[in-house]
């Protein structure tokens, strides 16, 4: 008898360790949970450039709501899709599928991307400005482009391959060019990380060939290889990157979600155990181990979009390979949400192959969260997976992971110099501004702890970089403590400050 209570006490044990017991997988504090929206070719937003901007903001925010039910805590939002912008810029046409036709002034009475940004960040969610580096124009028909396309502004720039036009990756002039579009919006507007999908030099086309011959014989080095060289180009492009951010506001990140198999072990012991058609760094010439260990991202989310045992490219063993193959950035996997029940792999039939795919990731200690593709995959069908993720694994709400590439000190907390009610809202007047971009709300007793469990956040509310003012509302403190703790802006959290009802006034007072 005592034996076998030994040996169920070990394997209670073991279950804890891997975080297996019920309800444990569903409460880290920190994980990213984010998810693409999609606007080349309207895939998810907006439904059409044609739309008004009312039914624009609306479909927008029917996203949001619903991802934020999920108790998702980020969106990468495709704000340059092809040499186009969903804002307006010096460096580049309005986007066809925001405004209809390229170079048409977007129908709306205010910046659409200063928009999304603040309903995003309403919502407690981060917005990361997802560009497409390198796609110039999704078609060889150029009879709709604007004229202040660089299709006709730089024709030099331009690489035609298969049915599209790419910018030439080996010109300096086209990186200068994409930096200058970068700061732009780094300076212009409140996101929290700049973000690349997979597509650096282009899928190869079998029988077509990339002529870019004459910039390599112009800009090559000495005896470098046409395939170093084309990667070379590519690191190049993420390192200034990288440099231009952290100049400009060093704590807004750059994230990369490359193609999901490195090499095949075919090609490279170092390879993964996979029989992908093409890899990201042989094809696409993209090295992102590179990066990593250079310091030049905060982030990677490789596209780890097949089923967990698909033979030729087992999700499982592709996730096991990067959690052992990554270092220097934070790891979140790319799950491709698009197959559930819409593939010829079966395996994306059954009602559990993404939610363990999202168990599969916590199972890792450096896997710190998941990215879907994309957004209307959950949104219309599938309600039944919906269910289960939010029941199993995001049943309450998470931090994303704090940033780390953050060397300055944790600031200290502002002081609150003023505590006032107005009609629904208590009204927070604070001593500084500007280091902070969330305020999260804990229940708690009389004394702080040093850290409080996700079970215990009852509010998020954002904070603008202008403002010294926080307003929160009645309904989340009827009565009893609360810790108030502020988010600052690489996303760690400061000493908490415990604040009892009885402290806000009980009559309206004005500001």
């Amino acid at each position: 008898m005592m034996s076998r209570l030994i040996l169920f006490l070990a394997f209670l044990a073991c279950l804890n360790g891997c975080g297996v017991l019920p309800g444990s997988q569903n409460a880290p504090k920190r994980e990213f949970r984010g998810v693409w929206v999609a606007t080349v070719a309207n895939i998810d937003w907006p439904k059409s450039g044609w739309e008004g901007s009312v039914e624009q903001k609306g479909h927008f925010k029917r996203i949001l709501d619903f991802y934020d039910k999920l108790n998702y805590n980020a969106v990468i939002v495709q704000v340059r899709a092809a040499g186009d912008a969903l804002y307006p810029s010096q460096y580049a046409p309005w986007s066809r599928y925001i405004a209809g036709s390229e170079g048409r002034m977007a129908q709306w009475n205010e910046d659409p991307l200063a928009w999304m940004v603040e309903e995003t960040h309403k919502r407690g969610m981060e917005f990361h400005a997802w560009f497409n580096p390198y796609r110039a124009t999704m078609s060889l028909d150029t009879s709709t482009l604007s004229p202040e396309h660089d299709f006709y502004r730089h024709p030099e720039w331009m690489l035609p391959y298969g049915n599209k036009n790419y910018y030439d990756p080996g010109l300096p002039e086209v990186r200068t060019k994409f930096n200058a579009i970068i700061a732009e919006v780094v300076t212009n507007y409140d996101i929290d990380a700049v973000h690349f999908d997979d597509y650096f030099y282009p899928y190869k086309i079998t029988d077509e060939t990339l002529r870019d011959s004459l910039s390599y014989s112009t800009h090559a080095l000495p005896g470098q290889s046409l395939e170093d060289w084309r990667r070379s180009n590519v690191d190049s492009l993420v390192k200034g990157v990288h440099t231009t951010i952290k100049s400009i506001k060093p704590w807004v990140q750059l994230g990369i979600s490359p193609f999901g198999v490195w090499k095949n072990k075919s090609t490279d012991p170092k390879g993964s155990d996979t029989q992908a058609g093409q890899t990201t760094y042989e094809d696409l010439y993209a090295d992102p181990l590179l990066w990593m260990n250079e310091g030049w991202i905060d982030y990677l989310a490789p596209q780890v979009y097949w089923s967990l045992e698909l033979p030729v490219a087992s999700h499982r063993k592709i996730v096991d390979w990067w959690s052992k193959n990554s270092k220097g950035a934070h790891l979140y996997i790319g799950n491709g949400a698009y197959k559930v029940r819409n593939n010829s792999d079966a395996a994306w039939n059954e009602k559990k192959e993404l939610p363990n795919q999202v168990a599969l990731a916590r199972s890792y200690d450096n896997v710190l969260g998941n990215i879907l593709f994309s957004a209307k995959s959950l949104m219309k069908e599938n309600q039944d997976v919906v269910e289960y993720l939010k029941r199993r694994y995001y049943k309450y709400p998470a931090l994303t992971p704090v940033q780390a590439s953050s060397k300055v000190p944790v600031p200290n907390p502002p002081e609150i110099t003023k505590i006032a009610l107005q009609g629904e809202s208590i009204i927070l007047t604070l001593s500084t501004k500007g280091q902070f971009k969330q305020a999260l709300l804990y229940q708690s007793g009389k004394k702080a702890k040093a850290t409080y469990p996700i079970q215990k956040l009852i509010a998020k509310i954002p904070l603008e970089h202008d403002a010294n003012v926080l307003e929160i509302s009645r309904k989340v403190w009827p009565k009893g403590h609360r810790a108030l703790v502020f988010l600052d802006n690489y996303g760690r959290e400061t000493k908490p400050i415990i604040i009892h009802h009885n402290q806000i006034p009980t009559h309206d007072q004005k500001r």
